[in-house]
């Protein structure tokens, strides 16, 4: 069953530990945030206290853990933690941290998790942001055998499968059908690495902050007892016995495939990055983190495009219209040929949405151009100038005795062209209060469900002479 609304935390907790690769110590804190916040992080440490949303835009390196940056401050291995809010169903977390990474805390999001049972979990008065998969998003990367899609379904479900062609792994299979069952089938399963990585990624400068706790050590082959005693100083981890194969016997697993489901745990905590809980069933091959952000990328991008759907104005020409051609005289000096919106069919304070039938008779495809009529693009402009003012003037008296003229027009963008028998939708936004005669607006026009056209403009209203 789907939550409904938005949840935060009932209180803060606080948690200390050291970065894995920078093996700084650091505070972390979680506290309650208001709706619609979504989760951030907070450097408390740096002047300013500067703020780094977690969205998968943000991501700046993915190698070892899932770094952001935002405005020039970063904070790295965010990934257990987010897999920790996702998988308890938060949506609204404020997190402060007064160091450039997360803690590693055993390897796994179980502190984590622990923490947030124990600050306890409000529901919010907001309904919860949800994105429903409604067709199949994919991600592949087939020099690495790299595919995750992500299927439509009615709840958020996760399929993991891993192949490190090792006879010690072999091919591990990990499944989330619930998040329900995150906190005891997930969130405990550890970040693994292989005995032979352990010496380049120490002199590369990562894992400082490793001691052979924080992670399940796999043998692929017999190592001399020597070789396990240097490796083991390295992090200061003495009594660790020779082992032919298999886990090094610093630690045991806690479940048989917690490797896979380790995958799994961190595939959820960058999905956390769209920014929205997703109804949809993810099947993963060897999913990574650089794999994983890519993916939430492309779902932020689908729910970007839903949103602008979504905002599309519907034309119904049965309808009758706000304002017809005479109301639009009446308000607007424009005429033949220079008058370019048909009807007003809706107005309020800040908005206002025209109509302009584009036929062959128009007078500019003479020549705009005689064997491939195209409605130029200052003409489409101009359209929206004049929708626009119909949205300043509609509700001034004597509108006959004011006009409106450009200051400005920014960031127009044509996304298609325009041709006879197209039928403009013209939307017209204001974007800030009028003030002192001045009017700032953004523009979208619509041939049916199609952008067209999108631009900033700003206008000054004039009484005429």
């Amino acid at each position: 069953m789907s939550i409904k609304n938005q949840r935060t935390l009932a209180s803060e907790v606080t948690l200390n530990g050291k970065g894995l690769h920078s093996g700084i110590d650091v505070n972390i804190t979680f506290k309650p945030a208001p709706i619609d916040h979504g989760y951030k992080f907070c450097r408390v440490d740096l002047p300013e206290k500067p703020i780094i949303r977690a969205v998968a835009e943000n991501v700046t390196d993915t190698t070892r853990g899932t770094t952001l940056e935002e405005n020039g401050t970063s904070v790295a291995t965010i990934e257990h933690v987010l897999a920790s809010f996702y998988g308890m169903n938060l949506d609204n977390v404020l997190v402060e941290i007064d160091g450039p990474e997360a803690p590693i805390m055993g390897g796994s999001a179980m502190r984590f998790t622990e923490a947030i049972q124990k600050a306890g979990i409000v529901e919010q008065k907001s309904l919860r942001k949800y994105f429903e998969v409604k067709e199949k998003i994919v991600y592949s990367d087939e020099e690495h055998g790299v595919d995750l899609i992500i299927y439509p379904d009615d709840h958020l479900s996760i399929n993991v499968l891993i192949d490190y062609n090792s006879k010690i792994l072999g091919n591990q299979y990990a499944v989330l059908d619930s998040k329900d069952d995150f906190a005891e089938e997930i969130a405990k399963s550890r970040t693994f690495v292989f005995f032979h990585e352990l010496e380049p990624l120490f002199k590369a400068g990562k894992i400082k902050g490793g001691d052979l706790d924080n992670a399940i050590v796999i043998l692929e082959k017999e190592v001399p007892q020597s070789e396990i005693d240097r490796i083991a100083r390295m992090f200061n981890k003495p009594n660790i016995t020779a082992h032919k194969e298999g886990i090094l016997n610093n630690t045991a697993l806690r479940y048989p495939n917690e490797p896979a489901r380790h995958k799994l745990l961190d595939l959820l905590g960058d999905m956390a990055l769209v920014g929205h809980h997703i109804k949809g069933k993810i099947v993963a091959t060897r999913p990574g983190h650089l794999a994983n952000t890519n993916l939430a990328r492309l779902v932020r991008q689908e729910i970007k495009k839903a949103a602008i759907k979504k905002d599309i104005p519907v034309y119904d020409p049965t309808v009758e219209p706000v304002y017809g051609i005479d109301e639009i005289k009446k308000r607007l000096p424009h005429r033949y040929p220079f008058l370019l919106v048909d009807k007003v069919i809706y107005k309020d304070e800040t908005s206002v949405i025209g109509i302009k039938n584009v036929t062959f008779n128009e007078f500019f495809f003479q020549g705009h151009f005689p064997d491939e009529p195209v409605m130029p693009g200052v003409l489409l402009v101009e359209s929206m100038a004049q929708v626009g003012g119909m949205l300043v003037l509609g509700d001034v008296e004597d509108p006959e005795e004011w006009s409106t003229y450009f200051l400005k027009i920014d960031k127009v963008k044509f996304k298609q062209k325009v041709v006879p028998g197209d039928t403009l939708i013209i939307k017209l936004s204001m974007s800030e209060p009028p003030r002192r005669g001045i009017v700032s607006m953004y523009g979208h026009v619509y041939v049916g469900n199609k952008l067209v056209v999108e631009g900033e403009m700003v206008a000054q209203v004039v009484k005429n002479k």
